[in-house]
């Protein structure tokens, strides 16, 4: 049998047997979504040192029984708390909740196991070893999402251990719901259009960006972000404008007043452009609340040395105009 090293990014499909090659850590959390693995990730970072170590992983990697093994024998066996969240229920990874669950009994480690979705699961409850309550609170942070849940995630699973209470630990408050679209701003906790203005430069044009809320949620703004830096250097005042769906009556009625309210003149839409049906009469739409042009952005992932040989020959001015560039992990995301 093969025994592989993993590599970011990449999902085992249970072919090989895996090697995530993790050290050991406090705190362990796996899960399938990647975007939620980041937005722990970004959460992690902006805590600072004052937090327990964490070891952040997919579990689709762990799908080869002796990759599960492997990680509960090098990593689970030596956590204080285990965070599963897992899409599907006992039946998806009937192996790896097996086995974590009778490691962390056998040890005295806490353990959650999470619904990937908002529907509870009795079975998943019945192999975690914390309490109701507390799986309740920790599903809750991830299901809502975003900035802030993720950062009060960590800081509640952190006042979980009772190897280190007392320390100088972040203050956590309860899971909020994450609006179905509204404003961002980057640094800010759920901004309001009087505050978005007052960062803005009088006499300046708006300029809006509307993007879907899985990137609040995901954490995942780094374009964001750049975009609302790069129209600001331009000249522009940023309206950032999140939103679940188009097509959504609710998240409609939001953006289109958000629209008309910060006056826009210019629409920069990172959301699918389509609402009305294929063949069927046009649909009044969010946009139509203002007289200002639109423009589709699209936000796409490769590798970092693919990209940059496409920009070659480009100057400066050029990429800059043309593309917002956080990196990510090795990845280029514009």
């Amino acid at each position: 049998m093969h025994l592989l090293q993993a590599q970011p990014g990449a999902i085992a499909d249970g072919s090989e047997a895996v090697d995530l090659a993790q050290d050991p850590a406090d705190i362990i959390v796996l899960s399938a979504a990647d975007t939620e693995i980041a937005a722990l990730s970004h959460a992690r970072a902006a805590l600072g040192e004052a937090l327990p170590s964490l070891r952040l992983a997919n579990l689709m990697q762990l799908s080869h029984n002796l990759s599960v093994d492997l990680y509960v024998e090098q990593v689970i066996g030596h956590a204080k708390l285990v965070v599963v969240r897992l899409l599907g229920g006992v039946g998806y990874w009937p192996y790896g909740v097996e086995q974590i669950a009778a490691a962390c009994r056998a040890g005295g480690i806490a353990c959650a196991f999470l619904p990937g979705d908002d529907q509870p699961d009795v079975e998943l409850r019945n192999n975690s070893t914390l309490d109701a309550e507390v799986c309740h609170r920790l599903w809750q942070y991830l299901l809502h999402g975003g900035p802030e849940n993720a950062r009060n995630f960590l800081a509640y699973a952190a006042s979980l251990l009772p190897q280190i209470v007392g320390e100088d630990l972040p203050v956590w408050v309860e899971p909020k719901p994450l609006l179905r679209a509204g404003l961002y701003w980057p640094g800010a906790s759920a901004p309001d259009l009087a505050s978005v203005k007052a960062l803005w430069r009088k006499g300046r044009p708006t300029a809006a960006i509307v993007f879907y809320r899985a990137l609040v949620q995901a954490a995942n703004l780094a374009p964001i972000d750049a975009l609302i830096t790069a129209l600001a250097a331009q000249g522009l005042n940023p309206l950032p404008i999140f939103c679940a769906s188009l097509k959504d009556p609710v998240c409609a009625e939001t953006v289109a007043m958000l629209l008309t309210e910060g006056e826009a003149e210019l629409v920069l839409n990172a959301t699918g452009f389509a609402v009305s049906a294929p063949g069927g009469p046009r649909q009044p739409g969010p946009f139509d609340s203002v007289d200002a042009p639109v423009l589709q952005v699209i936000f796409s992932g490769g590798p970092l040395d693919a990209w940059t040989k496409g920009t070659r020959g480009l100057s400066a001015r050029d990429i800059a105009m043309n593309v917002a560039l956080p990196e990510v992990d090795g990845r280029i995301l514009s």
